[in-house]
């Protein structure tokens, strides 16, 4: 007794019809500027599957997660990423072609901050004065203000009184 065709999938991409589908006019095979992407060990980077190239392919969980290069290859990097797993987290490392992955731009808000920072440290020095904060503040409340209506006659709403027809 068995049925053919039910039951639920168990293979390796299921549920991956929308997740490795590009986008619209991002048909075909990837760029030149994908394989020369110069990456080094310590970078960031982000799992995107381009699911034009089936080698070298990552499994669907690591899909859009950033993790950290920590071996360059050939053609391939080898990644690190967390995963949770029950309660506690995993560092994984796993191996993914360099078409499958991008340049993450996590901390370019950070090292720009950090840079910021340093600037103005360097002419407080020079100017002989004190740094003023230089963590980020969560934003001020808007200020207050009186809104003006149109001055017009105001109508009361009240209920009709139920009348039984006999």
């Amino acid at each position: 007794w068995s049925r053919m065709g039910c039951g639920k999938a168990r293979g390796v991409r299921r549920n991956t019809r929308d997740m490795f589908q590009k986008t619209f006019g991002e048909k075909g095979l990837p760029s030149m500027t994908t394989y020369l992407t110069t990456y080094k060990l310590g970078d960031y980077v982000d799992i995107k599957v381009n699911g034009a190239i089936h080698k070298g392919m990552p499994y669907r969980y690591y899909h859009g997660r950033t993790g950290r290069v920590w071996n360059v290859t050939k053609r391939a990097l080898g990644v690190m990423v967390n995963k949770q797993v029950k309660g506690r987290v995993i560092s994984k490392r796993i191996h993914v072609r360099v078409e499958h992955v991008k340049l993450s731009k996590c901390q370019d808000e950070f090292k720009a901050r950090v840079s910021r920072n340093e600037k103005v440290k360097a002419e407080a020095k020079r100017a002989g004065k004190r740094v003023e904060v230089l963590k980020r503040l969560p934003k001020d409340p808007k200020p207050g203000y009186i809104v003006k209506a149109k001055k017009q006659t105001v109508h009361t709403m009240c209920a009709v009184p139920y009348e039984l027809l006999a």
